[in-house]
């Protein structure tokens, strides 16, 4: 969770070395519609946790919400702040949508038609989800789970249980370990591991 303005800077500079994107240009901030999402949504975090104090930031404040929630249509993302940690990289235009009671650690590599839920009759119920994982086309995750570290997520996968050995890859319906690969090799380190 974004808490300074410090804190911010990194999680925009991870999350441009995690998307692979070279320095600012003004081609990228009208070409590049994740990286421009990713900017606003780290920007709404900031605004969100840390600058709602005076008239003109709680304006600010609401502009980045209307521009940030055209943009979340535009692309099919619903994805709330404060959930993902620095270094997220979206692969690519598609739906994804995320619980915001869902917690995702730094360097997460996500695909479009994923799903990150409750457990059925719950609104607090999410997956807790730890570091540099990848999480494959249309993966769904969901209930009062933890994913541990490193672990890559097949494609289709149904994971609806915990996993807490690091480095593992899963796969299928219901996901079960398919081999101990993780995410090695699938995703960039944009920031530390905390």
């Amino acid at each position: 969770m974004i808490k300074s303005k410090s804190e911010y800077l990194n999680y925009l500079k991870a999350d441009q070395i995690a998307l692979g994107r070279k320095e600012w240009c003004w081609k990228s901030s009208i070409i590049d519609d994740i990286w421009t999402f990713e900017r606003l949504l780290r920007k709404l975090e900031y605004y969100t946790n840390c600058k709602q104090k005076t008239l003109i930031s709680k304006i600010i404040y609401y502009i980045l919400v209307y521009k940030f929630h055209r943009m979340s249509i535009k692309l099919g993302f619903t994805v709330p702040v404060n959930v993902f940690g620095p270094g997220l990289s979206i692969g690519h235009v598609g739906t994804i949508v995320v619980n915001g009671s869902a917690r995702i650690g730094a360097n997460c590599r996500i695909h479009a038609c994923t799903s990150i839920a409750t457990a059925a009759g719950y609104s607090d119920k999410a997956p807790k989800i730890g570091n540099n994982v990848y999480i494959g086309p249309g993966a769904k995750i969901f209930g009062d789970i933890i994913i541990a570290d490193d672990i890559a997520i097949g494609a289709n996968s149904v994971v609806n249980s915990s996993f807490m050995e690091p480095g593992i890859t899963i796969a299928g319906v219901p996901a079960k370990k398919v081999g101990n690969k993780g995410s090695k090799g699938l995703i960039i380190r944009g920031a530390e591991t905390y």
